[in-house]
């Protein structure tokens, strides 16, 4: 099982950036998947997350109306596109695959944002 993440990186506030995650090895169709972020001295909290059937997402209130979770089932992935990025979306973010009823949950590495002029 894998989910590795790609797109974080250095942006100045007001940007955007797209976060990409690959998954393999488990049935990604059937799994919830979400994107957690980790701030420095902070704990992991849930950003967003996608429904298996349907493509239903939440987000936290903190990035309703800027940032958009999508997934391609046919290409097993998820991304994150964040725009009007603020100092305080920086962190270390990271995809989750969850099954109420197959195995895991899953993690990825995480891939570093930091937003900062």
């Amino acid at each position: 099982v894998q989910l590795v993440e790609s797109g974080g990186g250095l942006v100045q506030p007001g940007g955007s950036l797209r976060l990409s995650c690959a998954a393999s090895g488990f049935t990604f169709s059937r799994y919830v998947m979400s994107w957690y972020r980790q701030a420095p001295g902070k704990e992991r909290e849930l950003v967003t997350n996608i429904t298996s059937v349907g493509g239903f997402t939440n987000y936290a209130d903190s990035v309703k109306g800027r940032f958009t979770m999508s997934r391609d089932n046919i290409k097993n992935m998820v991304y994150l596109q964040m725009n009007s990025l603020k100092p305080e979306d920086t962190a270390v973010y990271y995809c989750h695959a969850h099954s109420p009823v197959l195995a895991g949950p899953y993690w990825g590495q995480g891939t570093q944002v930091t937003v900062s002029s």
